[in-house]
């Protein structure tokens, strides 16, 4: 097994030291899938945006049809998935609930053959981490309540709802200033949580 989230924590202490620059989620992606490139080796395909269906899954039945980065040997025996999220303009509670719906996508390519998933969130406004109202979607968010069960669109219509099969917590970690992140794993019932 790959050990991501020290991959993870290398990268951005590396953004922490001012040598790799993220500004909004395209440089996020790109950077990420740069630095992996070049610690995984060559046994590894990285690529971007990659479909779903290319790996024989059908689109209708995912709550999104392409992954942010996808990690996996040529045979397909390995492979991970990272979703990213990177909000620039406010929008706290859609893009929490957009985080939601990355992480419970992960959990449906988990269950549907992949090793892990990833989720990895990156915010430099305190309103996603601490500061507000602490109730619905923010707990998550702003105060270590456990990701699960129902998740409920917060704004608009609130037409929109998905269920989570596992339980996650959404943990920040320091990068400078305000900025911080947060890594989520997401694994199958064939693969135990690390």
């Amino acid at each position: 097994m790959i050990d991501f989230k020290q991959y993870f924590r290398s990268f951005f202490a590396l953004i922490a030291e001012g040598q790799i620059e993220i500004y909004n989620e395209f440089s996020l992606q790109h950077e990420l899938g740069i630095y992996l490139r070049s610690v995984l080796g060559t046994d590894l395909k990285i690529q971007f945006e990659r479909s779903i269906s290319f790996f024989g899954l059908p689109k209708s039945d995912f709550e999104k049809k392409e992954m942010d980065i996808a990690v996996f040997t040529s045979d397909q025996s390995v492979k991970y998935a990272i979703e990213l999220k990177c909000p620039r303009s406010g929008q706290h509670p859609e893009q929490m609930f957009k985080a939601c719906q990355d992480i419970r996508f992960l959990e449906q390519l988990a269950y549907s053959g992949f090793t892990k998933g990833f989720f990895v969130m990156v915010v430099d406004d305190p309103l996603f981490y601490e500061r507000g109202t602490k109730i619905g979607i923010y707990q998550y968010f702003r105060s270590q309540t456990p990701l699960s069960g129902v998740i409920q669109k917060p704004t608009g219509k609130r037409d929109r709802s998905f269920e989570l099969e596992g339980c996650y917590s959404i943990s920040w970690k320091h990068i400078r200033e305000s900025m911080k992140y947060a890594v989520v794993e997401i694994a199958g019932p064939q693969t135990p949580k690390l």
